[in-house]
């Protein structure tokens, strides 16, 4: 059912809302077509009454349903929903499994237990054991190591060439049009240069293969490198069939896993895809269930600024954030690093409100839903969650981005400058940052560096830094 309750709970991408509606049609007329019966209520249905539980109501009313089974849902605001109207009814109502996951919602935190992190490369070995995935016979990893990251971060300057976007092209206009005049609000372009995303089991497989022959031999160098000449560079772009069940996880990583076995793909770039499947992917699926509810509330710097206006528009002079919140807003997608080290960093440096930071990203993001996007907006990009996820925060100067990036010499600001007016905001930001929440942060033994170094500087210095950081805060809509 196309429903207002979902479409409306957060404001999202037009794209995720095309997508994923185009995505349950084709479903549907694939599953008439296989024999099954379809009852499918579309968002301007008048008998549809935009509620899961008023549409289930009449659902049963209509057909004298002795019994209610549902698959349980993926986030904790359906899950509680749909317990709740199960209490209520007079019929048996059973919830099934999702088979879509390789761990339940409580596997996560039973393995840690009670220990003070849950770090996820402990729990990714774990399972590489436990599926048998790049492991010899006595179980260790496959070529000696279990982590290859410190050979995945390499910066791209244009060679290998991004390989061609065979993802097929979809005219949605009609669709599109049904939607806004039902009156569902949505934000970003919605049709772009035609819709791009999978709608199909066979369309998602397809961009699984042009991925394992294309890219992902290539994907490991180049997974943390951004650029304003490439927006997918070797991403999968896989996380949409994913999170919508067009895919299995387990098809995705035994694919990948076969690469490496033919040598189809060097044993770094299998590992590093793999790991964000088996290790990432299920791990903070059960940090998310593990915290619920209360989780999307953290805030453990007590930041409040709230969003930019350039978060809905682009229109900031900063070139790196520009080119990752533009493609965001024309694409509904940007990769890990545009959102972790771009977007995510900036937000952590300015003091914005994650909460508010965490309903952009599940919004903005086609792949983004709850259970997948908030650990990674809370914990890993926020450190909202004071270090349950992550084991410190992501953050970075303007050295960082330059050394990934090519869009320093586009930008009217200096990578090289601290301060004064053609400064990089990233600079005296983030060394502002580190003195404000030393109290918190100076004993983190993966920040020693930039401690020792923030300890040499002479006091005029950190001053002026911390001078300019706030003048940047005040006037975040300006840059």
């Amino acid at each position: 059912m196309e429903i207002r309750q979902e479409t409306d709970y957060v404001l999202h991408h037009a794209q995720k809302i095309l997508a994923i509606f185009a995505a349950m049609r084709r479903f549907a007329s694939q599953l008439r077509e296989a024999g099954h019966r379809v009852c499918y209520l579309a968002i301007d249905d008048r008998s549809n009454r935009q509620s899961l539980p008023d549409n289930l109501s009449a659902l049963l009313q209509r057909y004298a349903a002795e019994a209610l089974e549902y698959q349980a849902p993926d986030d904790w605001r359906l899950d509680q929903q749909l317990r709740g109207y199960a209490a209520q009814q007079a019929i048996a109502v059973r919830c099934v499994d999702s088979a879509h996951f390789l761990t339940t919602r409580g596997e996560v935190a039973e393995f840690f237990d009670n220990r003070p992190q849950w770090t996820m490369e402990a729990f990714y070995r774990y399972m590489r054991q436990r599926h048998g995935v790049l492991v010899e016979p006595d179980g260790s990893p496959v070529g000696g190591r279990w982590n290859f990251d410190a050979e995945n971060r390499k910066p791209w300057r244009g060679d290998p060439p991004e390989p061609p976007d065979l993802r097929p092209r979809h005219d949605l206009s009609a669709l599109w049009q049904t939607i806004t005049q039902a009156g569902v609000a949505s934000f970003g372009d919605p049709l772009a240069d035609a819709l791009r995303w999978p709608l199909d089991r066979s369309e998602a497989l397809q961009q699984l293969d042009a991925f394992i022959e294309h890219s992902l031999p290539t994907f490991g160098d180049y997974q943390d490198a951004i650029s304003a000449q490439a927006s997918r560079l070797f991403h999968s772009l896989l996380s949409f069939a994913l999170n919508v069940k067009m895919l299995s996880s387990w098809e995705v990583i035994a694919r990948a896993q076969q690469a490496g076995q033919q040598g189809l793909a060097p044993l770094a770039s299998v590992e590093g895809f793999i790991r964000q499947i088996l290790g990432w992917r299920e791990y903070v699926r059960g940090v998310y269930w593990a915290q619920m509810p209360g989780y999307e509330h953290s805030n453990a710097f007590g930041h409040d600024r709230p969003l930019p206006e350039w978060f809905w528009t682009g229109n900031t002079r900063m070139a790196c954030i520009r080119a990752a919140i533009g493609r965001s807003l024309a694409n509904a997608h940007a990769h890990h690093i545009e959102r972790l080290m771009v977007i995510g960093n900036f937000a952590l440096l300015a003091g914005l409100d994650p909460h508010a930071l965490h309903q952009w990203y599940l919004g903005v993001y086609i792949d983004a839903f709850e259970w997948v996007e908030l650990p990674n907006t809370v914990g890993m990009s926020q450190f909202a969650d004071g270090g349950l996820l992550a084991t410190k925060p992501y953050i970075s100067a303007a050295a960082y981005l330059h050394r990934m990036g090519d869009h320093c010499g586009r930008c009217p600001y200096r990578q090289d400058q601290p301060t004064g007016p053609r400064a990089c905001p990233f600079n005296a930001l983030y060394w502002d940052f580190l003195a404000r929440n030393a109290d918190a942060l100076s004993g983190n033994p993966r920040l020693d560096m930039p401690y020792r170094q923030l300890a040499r500087m002479p006091a005029s210095r950190r001053d002026a830094l911390a001078q300019q950081a706030d003048a940047l805060r005040r006037n975040l809509d300006a840059l």
